[in-house]
Parts: C-alpha cells; sequence; structure tokens
C-alpha cells in the first residue's frame, strides 16, 4: 500500500511537473523564411494574391492532393477566403486582411483540426537585382493545449517551416514556369494599312539586336511624348537587312505617328510606310522566342507556295508595354512579312 502511494505520489510530480514545464514555454511564436525568385515582384504577388492559385505552390496540398477546398465568393485581395478540410491536412480557413500592391499581403489562418491555433500570415515581396526577395512569415500565441502538442511533437516553427521552405521552392518553381508559357499563332494573309512614323536606324551584330532595340525604342518613344506627337499605334522595329553569314543586321526603330513630322533631331526621322499584303503571325510570350516566331513565319509562306516581296518591308510590332504587363508570358508581339 504504501508502495502504491509513493508511485502515486511521484506520478503526481511527474504531472504537475509536466504541466508546469508546458506552462513556462513561450506564449507566442514567429519565424520566416525567404527566397529570393528570378522573376519581377508583381507576377509573384499576382500569383500568391489569389488563393485558386495556391495549389499550385502549396507545400501541403502535396501531402493530401484530393483535399477539399472551399473558395469564397472573392479569392482575390482583401476580403478573399478559402477553407480546406482533409483526412491529412485537417482542418481550417485563410482570409487576407491586407495587400498592398507588389509589396505585402496579410492574412490570418484558423487551424481547427488536428488542434485549434489562430496565427497570422504575412508576405513581403522586395525588388534586388537578382528578381525579388519573397518573406513568408507566421506568427501567433500559443494556448496550453498547443504548448502540450509543441512539447511532445517540436515547436511550431520546426514542424512548419520545412513546408515553408518548400512552398517557396514551389513559387520559384512554378512563377518560373509560367513566365516561360508562350504560343505562336499565324493568322494567314492581310494588308498592313501603313501610315506615317518616326524612327531612328542603326546597324549591329545580330546577337545585340535585342540589347539595342531595347536602348533605341525608348528614345524615340520619349521624343514623342515630349514634343507632344500623337503616336498612332504599337511602336515597331523594321528590319532592312539580316545577314546571318556576317552576324550583322540593319534595322529601324519606330513609332507611328497620325501625321508627318518635321524632327528637330538629327537621330530622329520620319518615314512613311505605303500599303502593303502581308503574312501576319503572332507571338504571345517572351521576346526571346521571336526567333522561332520568325520561323514559324517562313515556314508558312514556303508551305503555302507565296513568294516574298522584293526589298519587302519586315515589321515586328510591339503591342504590350512592358510597364503594364510584368510577366513576359502576356507580350503579344505581331510580325508581318511583305508578300507578293
Amino acid at each position: 500500500m504504501k508502495t502504491f502511494k509513493y508511485i502515486s505520489f511521484l506520478l503526481l510530480i511527474a504531472i504537475i511537473g509536466t504541466a508546469i514545464y508546458i506552462a513556462v514555454q513561450p506564449n507566442e511564436f514567429s519565424f520566416s523564411r525567404s527566397r529570393i525568385i528570378n522573376a519581377p515582384a508583381p507576377v509573384i504577388f499576382d500569383k500568391v494574391n489569389d488563393f485558386k492559385n495556391w495549389p499550385d505552390f502549396s507545400p501541403w496540398m502535396e501531402q493530401e492532393p484530393n483535399a477539399n477546398l472551399t473558395y469564397g465568393d472573392k479569392t482575390i485581395g482583401v476580403g478573399a477566403h478559402y477553407s480546406w478540410n482533409g483526412a491529412i491536412l485537417g482542418e481550417g480557413s485563410m482570409k487576407t486582411l491586407a495587400a498592398n500592391e507588389n509589396q505585402f499581403i496579410s492574412q490570418h489562418i484558423s487551424f481547427i483540426k488536428p488542434f485549434a491555433l489562430e496565427s497570422d500570415i504575412q508576405w513581403d515581396f522586395e525588388p534586388t537585382e537578382a528578381g525579388a526577395k519573397v518573406t513568408w512569415s507566421m506568427e501567433g500565441k500559443q494556448s496550453f493545449m498547443t504548448k502540450m502538442f509543441t512539447v511532445f511533437s517540436g515547436s511550431i516553427e520546426e514542424n512548419t517551416a520545412p513546408d515553408f521552405e518548400r512552398g517557396l521552392f514551389k513559387l520559384d518553381s512554378t512563377v518560373t514556369a509560367d513566365m516561360k508559357k508562350y504560343s505562336i499563332t499565324v493568322s494567314g494573309i492581310t494588308n498592313h494599312s501603313g501610315g506615317y512614323y518616326l524612327y531612328s536606324t542603326t546597324s549591329s551584330k545580330i546577337d545585340e539586336v535585342a540589347s539595342t532595340i531595347s536602348d533605341m525604342l525608348p528614345k524615340i518613344v520619349n521624343y514623342a511624348q515630349k514634343n507632344n506627337i500623337a503616336m498612332a499605334g504599337a511602336p515597331f522595329v523594321s528590319y532592312i537587312t539580316w545577314d546571318e553569314q556576317n552576324n550583322a543586321a540593319i534595322f529601324s526603330a519606330c513609332v507611328p505617328t497620325t501625321d508627318r513630322v518635321i524632327t528637330t533631331d538629327s537621330e530622329v526621322q520620319t518615314g512613311e510606310l505605303s500599303t502593303f499584303r502581308a503574312v501576319k503571325t503572332t507571338l504571345k510570350g517572351n521576346y526571346t522566342n521571336l526567333k522561332e516566331a520568325w520561323d514559324v513565319a517562313r515556314a508558312y509562306i514556303t508551305k503555302n507556295g507565296l513568294e516574298l516581296a522584293e526589298e519587302g518591308t519586315m515589321l515586328e510590332v510591339y503591342i504590350t508595354d512592358q510597364t503594364k504587363y510584368p510577366n513576359p508570358a502576356d507580350w503579344v508581339t505581331d510580325i508581318y512579312i511583305a508578300i507578293k
């Protein structure tokens, strides 16, 4: 009997000691993980800001792809929310409380199962020379039950931070893949209406054409804006010669205008493009795919028995403004090759 009392006493002391140990654990927790992603901050922000995109990079959905997801009436921006229920994931919900475009997103997450926990989630997007630094943070208060869980199963950071790291890795992969998407469509034969334009002509090595264009076009656009010259459409490049054997190209960076303009800058000239018959091809995607788009256009001409016009016009028209469309997958370029 005395032995039983002694064991019971020791057990009681152990229980009390464990309870005290659990009770003195930190009342709050906070941790974060970061990753630099080689993409513009707006592209990453848009991905995270829509809960319907979360299955693309969620590390938890890998564990239970068939978990039940329920989206609210709003999934983007402040007020957006969704919930989940699964045998592995448990039950919970998340809501976006605040957001500053391309800078941060603040959210609140509520866990119901396997244990109740309320936490705040923060996403921060910081532009860097290498892309955007994305920081995913989590903080909250720990109840006695939560403390007990972490004492025996490890801290919330120990259990959750690896998932954050995996999620950031998947976010990187997903965004990178999204930015590489492109399509090439041949519209067929069309008539280009021509018109007046401002231009500046130069020559360069073929492998330097892209960088030269990116330097020249803004100067022509700025000249038009500075002199209040009305632009009649998207800027374009007119290729005059393309000599792959000698790695040389001659081309003009152009801006269409509504009227003939008398320029005051010797480097900026005025031209007029006559109406011409052409094969039109459209690239939606990064300019790095332009060579393939030109090859597709030329193949179409050959396949359909069409003939190139002698000294015919070859245009590359940049329909979208990169400052408004940070994702290269959204860029649209029209190619016109003059035919007889």
